[in-house]
Parts: structure tokens; C-alpha cells; sequence
């Protein structure tokens, strides 16, 4: 049996994690031909189809996806290292690399991190990102913390990643202080306008769910999964909204929103994401210890 080139084998590794080879290419400051190449010289030299094409994408055979568990672990505990005797067992100074889903509330971030504000021998840096881009850096290990309302599922191309439920919001609707409706939904929401998350949201499937049961039908008048931009919509029409208290707690202390009620049994989920690694940082510990509560 040839002998693993463990060259090639990084080159494969990386195009499965990305899944795109272009990128890949770009980011190794190679040709994308020559890129191929040698993950193709990887697949004769071991006999096997790694990846197969589907239109323009390119997908793990069953036996690539074996492949990809084997080198995760390898290139994975290779790249702790690196990072490991980069930094240093116990550095004087720590820094942390957080990812930040790019629709995810910034007030709950902010909340997320405050320990670390309070540590003057701590640094962060935060990102963000789309999911695929945040799962890719902690894969590479440029990024130490996911943060995102999305859970990751544990299928075999994810075995690498830990998901910890780090807080669950309860969703209110809120509205501007002046117009409160103290009446119990849905009577007195008769003729407001609403401003909601996307309908292939988990929260606005929930919420949708729980106006069929009084057969109430919301009139929406905008749409949007970016918190921050849901937050602006919330203060600025004067329509309702359903989201975490959390999103917009400066303006229900400026007197600016209210929480009108809260809706029961409908949460937003928040999760903290990291790898599966020998060495963990006690700053990343302690930031995974805590729970942030309503």
C-alpha cells in the first residue's frame, strides 16, 4: 500500500470543510487546477472517491465523509498544538477569538462578554460572520467561541463541534410605550401592524403557531432576521414586534418600548460553540460556565 501524503491529505481536508475549492485555492495561494490535482493524486493514491460533483457543488462521497472524521482529528490536535505553543501554557496576557453570528442580537453578545471587560489581563476580538464562515474558523482555529441562535446538528461532519446552551430568551411582544395594549392577546390587537422575524425562523414558526390557536391572523409589514435591524423597526414605525426583551432592553429603559406581555412557552435559543480540544483556556471556561439569565 502507497504511503499516506499527509501534504495531500491537508488539501483535501480543507476543501471538505469550506466545500469550496476556489476559496480553498485562494486562501493557500495555489492554482485551482493544481489544487485539484493533488486531491485527485490523493484519491488514486488510496484507491478511493473522495468527493463527487452535483451540479456545481462539490459533496462527500460516504467514504469521504470517513476520510474527513480521521482528518479532523489529525489536523485538528495539529493545529491545538500550533495554537498551544504559540501562546503558551499559561500566558501572562490572554486573548480570545470570538465569532459572532451576523444577525445575532448585540445586546446579548455584550452581556455574553462583560466577564472578560473586568480581566485587564484579557483581550477579544469579535467577528461577524455567516454560519459557515464561523464553523470554517474554528475548524482552522482562528476562531475560539461561536456565538449564534442557530444550533449545530451532530451528524458526522459536525462530531468535531461542542453546542452549549448558554441562555433561553423568552419572546415578548413589544411595542411603543404610549400605545400599550393591556387587554390579553389576541383581544385588542385587532388592527395593529407587526414587524417579525423571517416565517422560516423557529421563533415566527412558534409565534405563527400560537396566533393560528386563536385564530388571529397578524398583519406584517416587515420582515427581518437581523436583530439589530428588528431592534430599529421595533422603536422607529411604532408597529409591534415579538422578540427577546434582551433585543431591546435601552429602549424599554428610555421609556421608548414596552413589553406588552410575555408569549408563553416560545423561547429564542442561544448557543456558545467551540471545538473539541486537549487544551482549553480557563477565560473560555469561565465564559462557558455561565448562564445569562432573562
Amino acid at each position: 500500500m502507497n504511503r499516506l501524503n499527509y501534504h495531500h491529505l491537508h488539501y483535501f481536508w480543507r476543501v471538505a470543510v469550506t466545500g469550496n475549492l476556489t476559496q480553498v485555492a485562494r486562501d493557500l495561494h495555489i492554482s485551482q487546477s493544481a489544487l485539484s490535482a493533488q486531491i485527485k493524486q490523493l484519491e488514486h493514491t488510496m484507491g478511493v472517491s473522495l468527493f463527487e460533483r452535483v451540479g456545481r457543488r462539490l459533496t462527500l462521497t460516504d467514504t469521504g465523509k470517513r476520510v474527513l472524521a480521521y482528518a479532523n482529528d489529525i489536523f485538528g490536535i495539529g493545529e491545538e498544538l500550533q495554537s498551544f505553543l504559540k501562546k503558551g501554557a499559561v500566558p501572562e496576557q490572554q486573548h480570545l477569538s470570538i465569532g459572532v453570528l451576523t444577525t445575532l442580537s448585540r445586546n446579548f453578545v455584550e452581556r455574553f462578554i462583560s466577564p472578560l471587560m473586568a480581566k485587564p489581563n484579557v483581550s477579544f476580538s469579535l467577528s461577524s460572520l455567516s454560519m459557515d464562515k464561523l464553523l470554517s474558523g474554528l475548524t482552522n482555529h482562528e476562531l475560539d467561541l461561536v456565538l449564534t441562535n442557530r444550533p449545530v446538528s451532530l451528524d458526522l461532519l459536525d462530531a468535531q463541534w461542542q453546542t452549549k446552551l448558554v441562555s433561553r430568551q423568552p419572546l415578548a411582544i413589544v411595542g411603543p410605550k404610549h400605545q400599550k395594549i393591556s387587554t390579553t392577546f389576541p383581544e385588542g390587537y385587532e388592527n395593529v401592524r407587526w414587524v417579525l422575524t423571517s416565517k422560516a425562523t423557529e421563533t415566527r414558526m412558534a409565534f405563527n403557531a400560537h396566533c393560528a390557536a386563536w385564530q388571529y391572523d397578524p398583519n406584517v409589514q416587515a420582515e427581518s432576521n437581523d436583530m439589530a435591524m428588528l431592534r430599529l423597526l421595533a422603536r422607529d414605525t411604532g408597529a409591534l414586534s415579538v422578540l427577546p426583551p434582551v433585543v431591546v432592553k435601552d429602549e424599554i429603559e428610555q421609556g421608548i418600548l414596552e413589553e406588552y406581555q410575555r408569549i408563553p412557552d416560545i423561547f429564542e435559543n442561544f448557543y456558545a460553540i467551540t471545538t473539541q480540544r486537549k487544551f482549553v483556556p480557563e477565560i473560555l471556561l469561565e465564559l462557558l460556565r455561565q448562564t445569562i439569565d432573562t
